[in-house]
């Protein structure tokens, strides 16, 4: 009977599936019902030590509908990070690993480009008894004017910097998570590792304008009639996280042996998040979904990820991690290897056509199997 429950960085989780940081994880009262559901592990919403410049507008979101249904594709936020008091956040995080002690509990955490600054947020983060960070280096839109996020994602210089810091006090494992706003997401990925991340998330919203009142001319979503890019999610941008997360996996393969992935992007199934594992990811979070879905979604997710295993006779996550990364190769490589395929498959159809007894011999056919016997 195969099992969902596995290891990654010494956390134990009872199955693959983390909440990601954003609104379900927003505060003690939903991480907790998270953990009632089932979730492996939650990663709170993103916090700060100072709340104060926090100011969230409303609306925020924006959504886009396949045509002629109303099936949400994609997903546009130009929501911040916590807008909660970091002091209110402690008491929370702290009274939710009480209650919940086997439960794997992740800090989001985000600051400016001081090294005190981040010292101190893992420091106390460590104290109320947090299980492992995730450094938000990529939210594509949040507080951009103080260099946080994907100010600091899409720079490797500066992401290795402020892990280093990071890693020189945490002990509890560290993920970095990626910005898909970069020509390479390579680049930031081996920052990540070069400064002793245990891992690294993929990936945060990408940057996009999801579209144009066509009545009011407008862009949404609107605020007072103005608007600003946001981070889009949901379904639509499943390929392009596969495609990044396989990126990722091909580096700490070649380079980086025993580092791990988290997978995130438009993974509203079971069979979304066997792609991930099938690309090199450990883990898979979900957080757009559960705003579609609820947190109930755990239960079918993990009952399809079974089935799947159980259909392939996988007994663990890590007997088909990665399964599908040797199939990726180069344009050349797949144009070799057609010419070669049929190639063969000629020559076979041709040793088919000649005969190798006399009474294959036909009347109608009598000079084509001549002609097959012939060298010329």
């Amino acid at each position: 009977m195969p099992t969902l429950e596995t290891v990654v960085d010494g956390l134990k989780l009872p199955n693959p599936f983390v909440i990601g940081s954003g609104p379900p994880g927003t505060n003690g009262n939903v991480i907790g019902k998270a953990f009632e559901e089932g979730w492996g592990a939650v990663i709170c919403k993103t916090i700060s030590l100072d709340a104060d410049k926090v100011t969230n507008v409303q609306p925020r979101y924006a959504r886009l509908r396949a045509q002629g249904s109303d099936e949400i594709i994609g997903w546009e936020n130009i929501e911040l990070i916590s807008d909660r008091p970091f002091s209110v956040w402690m008491d929370e995080l702290k009274a939710v690993k009480d209650k919940y002690p086997d439960r794997i509990l992740i800090a989001s955490i985000m600051e400016e480009f001081r090294k005190d600054a981040w010292v101190e947020i893992v420091e106390r983060c460590e104290a109320v008894g947090v299980d492992a960070f995730e450094l938000n280096f990529s939210c594509p839109h949040g507080l951009p004017e103080r260099k946080m996020g994907s100010a600091m994602g899409e720079n490797p210089e500066i992401l290795e910097e402020v892990s280093r810091w990071v890693n020189a006090v945490a002990t509890k494992p560290v993920w970095a998570k990626m910005t898909p706003n970069v020509t390479h997401i390579e680049d930031p990925a081996r920052a990540a590792f070069r400064a002793e991340c245990e891992g690294v998330s993929a990936i945060n919203t990408i940057r996009s304008v999801l579209g144009v009142n066509l009545d009011t001319l407008r862009p949404e979503p609107s605020v007072e009639g103005y608007t600003t890019p946001g981070g889009y999610s949901c379904r639509a941008v499943l390929p392009i996280a596969l495609r990044m997360v396989m990126e990722i996996s091909q580096v700490i393969r070649k380079e980086f042996p025993g580092r791990s992935i988290s997978g995130i992007g438009g993974v509203e199934t079971g069979e979304d998040a066997a792609q991930f594992i099938l690309l090199g990811a450990d883990t898979v979070q979900v957080c757009t979904g559960v705003m579609k879905h609820g947190y109930g979604m755990i239960k079918p997710l993990c009952e399809s990820l079974l089935a799947f295993m159980e259909k392939h006779k996988f007994e663990r996550i890590e007997d088909f991690r990665g399964h599908s990364l040797p199939y990726f190769t180069t344009h050349a490589d797949l144009v070799k290897r057609q010419a070669e395929a049929r190639a063969a498959a000629k020559a076979k159809h041709d040793a088919e056509k000649m005969i190798r007894a006399d009474d294959q011999w036909r009347g109608d056919d009598f000079v084509k199997q001549s002609d097959a016997l012939a060298r010329g």
